[in-house]
């Protein structure tokens, strides 16, 4: 079937149903409403699809659209749900349960007849985790119910009108519902206020005299204050304190008007030192390995399971910064000196990792100078995982990868996906050739000619279909909350596995025979060059995609599917 997808923006939910879509032999093209209403009349007139569906809309279809083809809708709310804040009003009621509906477009907002519905449980994390993770999985068994009715042709959706549809109008969730009252809202309040809006829009708040919105929020057990105060830093979060305890906030992203240069989320800890640098907060320090019974945050974090050891992480966005990788690869380094045989990567949920931190590049004084040093980082991340031949590396992916993190996890031995997760193994349409070794890690698992596709046509992989390419080496199919205890028993299995030390004397030959046919210092090498050429000249478009990008400002064509297949620019 031709299948067009309307969408405000490319998003996680956009690709995951991209790939989906592709994977079960359907054409799929992709326009952008964010640009208007004609490019998405252009695209409905030269593709003539069979079905529009549209995964993440902000504005309305064109009428004529709509009322000319058959347009799907998926609204992150349960039949009869109706509003542009679903998700938001189900952080904020606590609500256990929630759904994803797939409705027929019509005039009014969300009324639409029902073709398919798909409930899910509300985990107790950020909306953008649960609309990334929980939610996602949802929404994609409700689109391929739909599509799969839709074609079948016998199917007569149900409409909203039906008594058994109980219609609930919610409000757009405004800022006036998420202002925390320091003074009276207890740290159960504020975390889920921060986790109602954790990637947008944030909480608007006021610090140090700026108005600024907060990102993220975790709890912390121990340190304590004035009700509001800042108390303390940590590896760029800074701590608050609450009526009744206080929380890590990662991110802060100054208000437009607050006459700071760089209004885009960026770590709490550099913004409020760019407002007053004499601010001085104590760096509250947290140990890799965390006592039983504590309750902070921390972004790197090891344990340990007879022979196998966890290295979990978890950074806002899946961006990396150079402090951030540098981190991480001390942490790598602390975790290669425990008496293991076997190290697992990855975080319990969310994103793996997206590669370096375009935020905190923007936000640089010397932007080209910054993406060079995090890249550089990143690289040395990278290198030291491919040098590990003592023991096998697992990246284990809950959530989805990206350029730079995606490499990351194919440096590792095995690659354990989530069978929700989308990889985007390319760089291209950051305007960038890439590095972290990809022109040896994806040739060796995919061959140089799908390397080529992959890298040329920039196009999200699903799961099923990266494991097919030879990227991943086991699909787990778990929920996302199920997602650790899985991979912390296949991992017990790996290590128990009495070929376990021939696995691990092969894998050390095969690196060296690698190295001897060509170094990894020559890929680097070569990698770089091309990076660096792009990141010092101002004229190369990686400059304006990436302001774009973090600005939030409108780039590129209106058909981001569009680009032709070929070598990496």
């Amino acid at each position: 079937m031709d299948i067009l997808l309307v969408a405000s923006a490319f998003n996680s939910l956009s690709q995951r149903v991209y790939a989906e879509l592709s994977d079960l032999g359907h054409r799929v093209d992709v326009v952008l409403a964010a640009q208007g209403a004609d490019p998405v009349r252009a695209a409905v007139r030269e593709l003539r699809p069979e079905l529009v569906i549209a995964p993440m809309l902000r504005t309305a279809l064109p009428e004529d659209v709509w009322r000319d083809h058959t347009c799907l809708i998926v609204h992150p709310g349960p039949p009869g749900d109706r509003g542009p804040s679903s998700l938001d009003w189900a952080v904020a009621e606590g609500a256990t349960h929630w759904g994803v509906t797939v409705l027929q477009a019509e005039a009014a907002m969300d009324a639409g007849a029902i073709w398919a519905a798909e409930p899910f449980v509300v985990a107790p994390v950020g909306k953008s985790d649960l609309y990334r993770n929980e939610a996602s999985d949802a929404a994609v068994t409700a689109v391929l119910t739909a599509v799969r009715r839709y074609a079948e042709g016998s199917c007569k959706p149900q409409p909203q009108t039906d008594d058994s549809v109980r219609v609930v109008w919610r409000d757009a969730f405004r800022q006036e519902r998420r202002r925390i009252d320091w003074e009276r809202d207890d740290t159960e309040t504020v975390l889920r206020k921060l986790r109602g809006a954790d990637s947008q829009p944030g909480v608007l708040d006021e610090l140090l005299g700026h108005e600024v919105f907060l990102h993220g929020g975790h709890p912390e057990d121990q340190l304590r204050g004035r009700p509001g105060a800042l108390l303390a830093q940590r590896t760029g979060a800074v701590c608050r304190a609450t009526r009744d305890g206080a929380v890590w906030i990662p991110e802060l992203r100054p208000r437009k008007n607050s006459g700071d240069p760089a209004p885009f989320r960026r770590p709490a800890a550099s913004v409020l030192a760019a407002w007053e640098p004499s601010l001085k907060l104590p760096e509250a320090a947290a140990p890799l390995e965390l006592p039983p019974g504590r309750s902070t945050w921390t972004d790197i974090r090891y344990r340990q399971r007879g022979d196998t050891g966890f290295l979990g992480f978890s950074f806002p966005g899946g961006a990396m910064s150079t402090d951030q990788c540098r981190r991480l690869l001390a942490a790598y380094a602390y975790a290669l000196a425990r008496p293991t045989r076997v190290l697992v990567l990855g975080g319990s949920r969310d994103f793996f990792s997206n590669g370096i931190h375009l935020n905190v590049i923007e936000a640089a004084p010397d932007p080209a100078q910054e993406s060079w040093t995090n890249l550089n980082a990143m690289d040395d991340l990278v290198e030291a995982v491919l040098h590990t031949t003592d023991r096998l590396v697992v990246a284990a992916l809950a959530g989805n990868a990206a350029a730079g993190g995606a490499m990351l996890a194919l440096a590792a031995d095995q690659v354990w996906c989530r069978t929700g997760t989308v990889l985007n193994p390319h760089y291209r349409r950051m305007g960038l050739y890439g590095s972290e070794f990809w022109t040896y890690s994806l040739p060796r698992r995919a061959g140089a000619a799908q390397a080529r596709r992959l890298t040329g046509d920039a196009l999200p992989v699903s799961a099923a279909r990266a494991e097919r390419l030879g990227l991943v080496d086991r699909l787990v199919p778990a929920t996302p909350a199920g997602f650790p205890a899985e991979a912390e028993r296949l991992a017990a299995e790996l290590a128990a596995d009495p070929r376990l030390d021939e696995r691990i004397a092969a894998k050390a030959a095969a690196r060296a025979a690698d190295e001897r046919e060509r170094p990894l210092a020559q890929y680097r090498a070569a990698e770089l060059a091309r990076m660096h050429a792009i990141f010092f000249d101002p004229r190369a478009p990686y400059h304006e995609l990436r302001s774009a990008f973090v600005r939030k400002t409108p780039s590129g064509s209106a058909r981001p599917l569009a680009a032709p297949a070929g070598d990496v620019r």
